[in-house]
């Protein structure tokens, strides 16, 4: 018996994440890194100083108990980092990943399916977002964000 979508839609969002043709050169992670990272990188189900990779909640879908509507959201992390001190550049390049995030969960006519992580839920989309800078050996922006999901099993 289903008893979540939330495999499902993790699997389906870094599916969509991997092949993003406007994630070129963006690392894209299962999870925490496990090394330090240079440059940029995405990471699906961590954020620092985070304990948990998805937040759910579930309840009866109506009378009969027969189904049950999950609302979820998974906890992710964009991050771009340089030598320097342009904090602006990577301000704006931390924007621009999770921009493709947002792209690739909108519908458009050539994929309508899109807010739906291929059939893995009923639509998700990005909802919260913490934007961190820091200026040490070099210039790193960072941006904490959500994608929330919808599902009926």
């Amino acid at each position: 018996m289903l008893t979540s979508r939330v495999p499902a839609a993790v699997d389906a969002l870094l599916e969509l994440l991997q092949m993003a043709n406007g994630l070129t050169g963006v690392r894209v992670l299962d999870g925490p890194p496990t090394t330090n990272l240079a440059n940029d990188w995405l990471s699906v189900g961590w954020q620092p100083d985070g304990d948990n990779a998805v937040s759910l909640r579930q309840d009866f879908a109506g009378a009969g108990a027969r189904q049950r509507d999950e609302e979820f959201s998974i906890h992710c992390y964009a991050e771009s980092r340089a030598g320097g001190t342009d904090m602006a550049g990577r301000r704006r390049r931390v924007f621009e990943i999770v921009g493709e995030v947002e792209t690739i969960l909108r519908a458009s006519n050539d994929r309508p399916e899109a807010p739906t992580l291929n059939g893995a839920v009923l639509w998700a989309h990005l909802t919260t977002g913490d934007l961190v800078q820091v200026q040490a050996e070099g210039s790193l922006a960072g941006l904490d964000f959500t994608v929330g999901c919808r599902a009926r099993i």
